[in-house]
């Protein structure tokens, strides 16, 4: 199954169709994405065998984020073993976890500001979270995800990495626009192997990054199983599950995004109808 949010209102899409969750559920299911995602198991039960009625074209353009205002947002760092020894760090015995905040989040399709001469690009697969989660096992973790979807980690390096010794993650991460996911959550039964999903990066149709899940140094699994013996986990939380190397900090000089750069990021395979984002940075 897939979900995204057109126009605020959230929708079921089918091929190339999209079809509205609250006019075909009567009301008892959305239009907030959110509505959807606290009531996922009613909803998907209800979903399976819905008549939705006639649908919209699907157009990725039009969409919002499929969780436009996550309750969390959590960032893991230093997740893949490439992207782990290009950074020349030892690998983390724990996730490094950080936060973002949710007025970084946008949608899939637009413009990107670079608010400093050093804005970096990092490709994610999101997690998204169905149900609430606290204590949970790792070998159980999978039946809280409502979906994965495709997400930019934009990260202004001067800024996270000052003041030196004392870097601030989550103020460097969390420009606006600095989130872009989407255009579709898609759920994991989707996916052929849920912990081996391609992903990439594409700058101006160059091949930045390209990886897939199963490098993570802590898979979904460990990450949900971690997070929630901490905290609870509520229903639309976003997990950003790391990114893979290739990243522009890594780069001998480094390199970082300039005015008018195309960013095209991809998670699984489009010709699957996975999910992607497409981000043009501003003049």
């Amino acid at each position: 199954m897939r979900i995204a949010v057109v126009a605020s209102r959230a929708k079921i899409v089918r091929g190339t169709e999209a079809f509205d969750i609250a006019e075909a559920s009567g009301g008892r299911f959305g239009p907030d994405a959110l509505d959807v995602y606290d009531k996922w198991e009613a909803f998907t039960a209800w979903a399976e065998s819905a008549e939705l009625g006639p649908g919209v074209p699907f157009r990725p353009e039009d969409c919002d984020s499929p969780v436009p205002a996550p309750r969390q947002i959590f960032g893991i760092g230093l997740n893949y073993r490439a992207h782990q020894i290009e950074s020349g760090l030892p690998a983390p015995a724990e996730p490094l976890v950080f936060g973002k905040f949710v007025t970084s989040v946008a949608g899939p399709v637009g413009d990107l500001v670079l608010f400093t001469d050093q804005v970096d690009w990092e490709v994610e697969a999101a997690v998204v979270i169905g149900r609430y989660a606290r204590n949970v096992d790792e070998g159980e973790a999978w039946a809280y995800v409502a979906g994965i979807t495709a997400a930019q980690d934009y990260s202004a390096r001067d800024v996270q990495m000052r003041p030196a010794g004392t870097p601030q993650f989550s103020l460097g991460k969390s420009f606006p626009g600095y989130t872009p996911l989407g255009p579709a959550l898609v759920s994991p039964d989707e996916f052929k192997d849920p912990d081996d999903i391609a992903l990439s990066c594409s700058i101006n149709g160059r091949l930045v990054q390209s990886s897939t899940t199963a490098d993570m140094i802590f898979p979904v699994g460990e990450i949900i199983a971690y997070l929630s013996s901490i905290l609870p986990l509520l229903p639309g939380d976003v997990i950003l599950t790391g990114t893979p190397s290739g990243v522009g900090l890594g780069m001998t000089p480094p390199g970082y995004l300039k005015a008018g750069d195309q960013i095209t990021t991809v998670v699984g395979d489009q010709t699957q109808h996975h999910t992607a984002v497409d981000v043009a940075v501003a003049a």
